[in-house]
């Protein structure tokens, strides 16, 4: 899969949503989201990228045959998306990931040649020790900086991941919790959704630890229900409400966290629950925690996409 041109589509395929990047030179150029993912089924996925991809271009003053591949990654090669792949199983850095990509055209869609990037599992001897991710094995490979040292990288979205790497830059181990799916059901579906609102971008710090240190003490179940009761009975103001409802919900992937034994903990993954999660550990944990910058979370899977194309962490 020699490099014979500069510019490159990159797709992150995720369960509701599919972004297209523009790589050129090496940088990354432009990013369009389409709200539709591989939930959506197939058909339905190749027709918003058939429809989306020459518009895209076209955009940019590029035809098809200036691109030299389309590198995918995500819920796109699992068996609702484009390519159904198997997973590798771990340790998996680059250069694995990179052996392990498919090549193939999809004429219906393009005619541009689509690489995909496959996903990674445990060797899942048991069910305590099985899982498997897709999509954020490319994120984090455009996150990693050997600079970190021993370090354990989180990924805090719709399903988050605390994934550990070895001094070779492979992915020994990972978990995944369901944070933000849990936190956007448990908002918008139940009698909680009077008191919280997730589109609250303010946070009180002193709610979150109170949220946490509650779910500590009493576990979720309890301490979900006096969110309810902060609004009700005590009028708390919707950052407050809030905030204690995400110290909860967090709660759980903070304590993974914190078991994990790493001296350093870095984190990507969505904005609000990154952030969150740093005021927490910086609070009730002495490991380093390193918070990435918005700039380098939004473009690590087409970093992390363009670093397994080549084979190279560089």
């Amino acid at each position: 899969m020699a490099e014979s041109k500069s510019i490159f589509l990159t797709v992150d395929g995720g369960t509701t949503n599919t972004r297209i990047t523009l790589v050129k030179n090496g940088e990354i150029r432009d990013t369009v989201k389409l709200p539709v993912g591989a939930g959506r089924g197939r058909d339905a996925l190749a027709a918003a990228l058939k429809e989306a991809i020459p518009a895209f271009l076209e955009q940019h003053g590029l035809r098809e045959s200036d691109v030299t591949s389309i590198i995918a990654s995500g819920m796109i090669t699992s068996e609702y998306g484009l390519c159904r792949l198997e997973h590798l199983v771990i340790p998996a850095g680059v250069k694995e990931l990179h052996d392990g990509m498919h090549e193939t055209v999809i004429d219906e869609i393009t005619s541009i040649p689509f690489v995909f990037i496959r996903g990674v599992k445990t060797a899942c001897r048991s069910l305590a020790d099985a899982d498997m991710m897709r999509g954020e094995e490319t994120e984090l490979f455009g996150l990693i900086d050997p600079a970190f040292g021993d370090c354990v990288y989180v990924l805090p979205g719709s399903h988050s991941k605390l994934i550990r790497v070895d001094e070779r830059g492979r992915i020994v181990a990972f978990s995944t919790m369901l944070t933000g799916e849990m936190n956007a059901v448990l908002a918008q579906n139940t009698i909680l959704r009077d008191a919280v609102d997730i589109r609250t971008s303010e946070l009180d710090a002193d709610y979150l630890q109170k949220g946490y240190e509650a779910c500590l003490e009493n576990g979720l179940n309890h301490t979900l229900f006096r969110v309810r009761i902060l609004k009700n009975l005590f009028g708390a103001e919707p950052s407050a409400a809030y905030s204690f409802y995400l110290g909860a919900v967090l709660c759980g992937e903070i304590e993974q966290i914190r078991r994990s034994g790493a001296t350093t903990v870095v984190l990507g993954g969505q904005k609000h629950l990154r952030r969150a999660m740093a005021t927490l550990l910086e609070s009730c944990s002495a490991q380093r925690v390193i918070l990435l910058s918005d700039e380098t979370v939004s473009g690590s899977t087409a970093v992390g996409a363009m670093r397994i194309y080549r084979g190279t962490e560089e």
